[in-house]
């Protein structure tokens, strides 16, 4: 044997005929080399043709176990290198529901895990990592080392049977695998095969085993809209029930008082009015406005008091922080507070009194702020306003059309039988075009996209998808607001508060690029780097009276980073303020709260409020409750929108291109306002070459050309419940957009084959 002074080299010996050196020595040897290839290693052993073989069976166990990665190096050798938990990295893992994933992480490229790594671990898990090798087609793969965190202690799936016994299958994109159920506790649930159930984990999964658990509810009587909304909140980690502790508390809050009043601004007097859409039940704001003697304007922003009733490191207050925000759904809400609050005692509902922070603000005749004050006070609101009523009154009164307002929309009497009213909303008007033209002076943003709503029937199916359309009542109470929030922003600079602002920072420089280029294909010009808000403002304007504008301004919007919070301010670029915060809606929005009680802290001459995070941790959450409710809230409306065109498949439609991919065409409905994907596949018997830069897909060819706003028709050829994708066909090409023409783009990037 040779003489390696192998530590284990008694015991290799006594397992092999021809032993070679153990873990042990590999690993003690790569420590002083630090990297190696199998022949350089093989030379230092000095092995023989057979040891050679067994030596890169032993390195790829290495590398699986986690002990050594294993990187190409262009055609050469692979190159080996020790791994320690020093090398570990911590992400959450992404699940595919072909049983592959991923571990996301910040600073360095994702981890790709195989389907025996992902045996043990679940979509939204937190895991330490290691890179163990690059595959051939330059993925780093992945070892997990351990669960950090678990993402979910419930899931929702419906009860399935194998070889084995019983199962939940996850109802879910990301489930990858199933859940065993014992037969006692099927037949204690009365469950049966095909059932929706929730189930809660009793032992999580291991590479062997999957994991076990027990069904705790079964759903039958929830019809599938209400099913999947579940199981989104599940998915999520989106708290829906408040803790016993906080309904405790909650049930002790009265209508305010006397003594709560004491020390408040009286301002019930002032004819202040709530305007919101059809359906809304919680109302944080109220305005009111007159004209100034000597001219200007002042503004009466009164808000919803809520960090009255939610103080600091309560029950209430820690589950108000952990939901970070109301979560959205169509015809649901999860709501940030209990709904004795948020629909009752902090909304600010007609003909009762109610308590709120106010924003008093003067501005000059050309909408500048000459000053504002903020103070606690009680308001009583003398109409509950819809945005179609006010819009009726302007289309009535000024002469205005109101995109929204439909002639069966009367003027109510709140405002027509109230001079007071009345007026307030005349004089709200009147400022609401001086803000028009300072809103154009700076250059904020406003792209052309189309909002939708969707509408069910009796039985809880989608009957109709509707674009929303924002009318001058919108945009008064938005520019009333935007007030409110910078002159909040302005005050908490001021005074060194300890608030979170909302900020968006400017583009980054390759995204700036692709816009740059993108815009050429119009004859417009635009910085590679550095945009200024009258850069992206000019494009949109010489493009708004396209009729592929929306297309074009979802390139736009692209290039926009994404807002957030935190406790320092650099200011909003696409609403171009240098300053900004979100005062306005404490009853949906956790931030609003923070910058609510520390505002009243500093007018009232008292300490600041202690909390239990820091700024920075608080900006973090609330960033990602945020993102978590965005994505929530999408991941439904696809859902429902493909469960809509199950009924629809076979049929043709017409629509317009809205992206454009290496992998092919995403169309939106004309009628419907739902997009899918035509694969390249399916363009027609050609090689389409993608290019980036104009945003087309080229028939080599034939000499087609798609591009973003192409009229097509299509035909529904498939929906995929489990990914949510509806695949389209396409039938013809109706009309090109005005830019799409042969030899606009170049070929700029790899071909796509139409069999990819």
């Amino acid at each position: 044997m040779n003489d390696w002074q192998d530590p284990n080299a008694a015991l290799e010996a006594a397992n092999y005929d021809n032993p070679i050196p153990s873990r042990v020595l590999i690993l003690q040897t790569l420590a002083n080399k630090g990297e190696v290839t199998q022949h350089e290693l093989a030379n230092h052993f000095d092995l023989d043709d057979v040891q050679y073989e067994a030596l890169g069976n032993r390195l790829k166990a290495m590398v699986r176990d986690g002990q050594l990665s294993r990187d190409a190096d262009g055609g050469n050798p692979f190159i080996y290198r020790p791994l320690s938990e020093r090398d570990s990295v911590v992400g959450t893992v992404a699940a595919h529901a072909k049983g592959f994933g991923f571990v996301l992480l910040e600073d360095m490229p994702d981890l790709f895990l195989n389907e025996l790594e992902m045996r043990w671990v679940f979509h939204g898990d937190t895991v330490r990592a290691i890179a163990t090798q690059t595959d051939n087609r330059g993925r780093m793969l992945g070892r997990v080392l351990e669960v950090v965190e678990r993402a979910q202690m419930e899931y929702i799936g419906k009860l399935a049977h194998d070889d084995e016994g019983y199962v939940v299958e996850l109802i879910s994109p990301n489930g990858h695998q199933p859940i065993t159920i014992t037969d006692d506790n099927v037949e204690a649930m009365a469950a049966q095969l095909g059932d929706p159930v929730r189930v809660a984990i009793i032992d999580y999964p291991t590479q062997h085993e999957y994991a076990t658990g027990k069904i705790v509810e079964r759903l039958v009587d929830d019809n599938e809209r209400e099913l999947i909304i579940k199981t989104t909140l599940l998915n999520y980690d989106i708290p829906y029930e408040f803790s016993p502790e906080t309904l405790a508390q909650v049930a002790g809050f009265h209508e305010p008082d006397v003594q709560e009043m004491a020390g408040r601004e009286d301002i019930r007097k002032l004819p202040l009015v709530t305007i919101d859409g059809e359906d809304s039940r919680d109302f944080d704001d109220a305005v009111y406005a007159e004209k100034r003697r000597g001219g200007g304007y002042r503004l009466v922003v009164a808000i919803a008091d809520v960090s009255h009733y939610v103080t600091p490191n309560s029950a209430l207050d820690q589950d108000a922080y952990q939901r970070g925000t109301s979560v959205y759904f169509p015809h649901f809400v999860v709501p940030m507070l209990p709904e004795r609050l948020s629909n009752d005692l902090c909304s600010l509902n007609p003909n009762v009194d109610r308590l709120c922070m106010v924003a008093d603000i003067n501005l000059s005749r050309a909408g500048k702020v000459t000053g504002y004050r903020f103070y606690p006070a009680v308001m009583h609101s003398q109409a509950r306003l819809t945005y179609n009523q006010v819009n009726a009154y302007f289309d009535q009164v000024k002469g205005k059309t109101a995109p929204n307002a439909s002639s069966d929309v009367a003027v109510p009497d709140s405002i027509t039988g109230n001079a007071a009213v009345k007026k307030s909303i005349d004089v709200l008007y009147d400022l609401y075009q001086v803000m028009l033209v300072k809103r154009q002076e700076r250059h904020a943003m406003e792209f052309e996209t189309t909002e939708t709503y969707i509408k069910f029937d009796e039985t809880g199916d989608i009957s109709a998808i509707i674009p929303r359309t924002r009318g001058d009542s919108h945009r008064l109470i938005e520019e009333m607001m935007l007030l409110a929030n910078v002159c909040a922003a302005d005050f908490a600079l001021s005074q060194e508060l300890p608030v979170l602002y909302r900020n968006h920072d400017a583009p980054e420089a390759e995204r700036a690029a692709r816009v740059s280029d993108f815009v050429k294909l119009f004859g417009l010009s635009f910085p590679e780097e550095n945009p200024t808000q009258a850069d992206y403002q000019r494009i949109i304007e010489a493009t708004r009276d396209r009729p592929d504008a929306v297309s074009i301004h979802s390139v736009l919007l692209r290039s926009m980073q994404q807002a957030n919070y935190a406790p320092t301010n650099i200011g909003h670029f696409g609403l171009a303020y240098d300053r900004y915060s979100h005062f306005t809606s404490p009853i949906r929005r956790y931030p609003d709260l923070m910058l609510h009680r520390a505002i009243k802290a500093k007018v009232l001459g008292k300490k600041m409020p202690v909390i239990d995070y820091t700024l920075e941790e608080a900006g973090e959450q609330t960033s990602m409750t945020e993102r978590r409710a965005e994505e929530a809230s999408r991941f439904v409306e696809q859902w429902l929108k493909a469960h809509y065109m199950q009924a629809h498949i076979g049929e043709e439609f017409d629509g317009v291109v809205s992206a454009v991919t290496n992998f092919g065409l995403f169309v939106t409905l004309t009628a419907l306002f739902i997009e899918g994907l035509i694969h390249i596949s399916h363009l027609g018997a050609d090689f389409f070459v993608y290019d980036e830069k104009s945003q087309q897909l080229l028939g080599e060819k034939s000499g087609i050309v798609f591009g973003l706003g192409d009229k097509l028709r299509i035909k529904v050829a498939g929906v995929n419940m489990d990914t949510q994708q509806i695949d389209f066909d396409l039938v013809a090409q109706l009309q090109k957009s005005e830019f799409n023409q042969r030899g606009k783009g170049k070929k700029r990037q790899k071909s796509r084959k139409n069999d990819d």
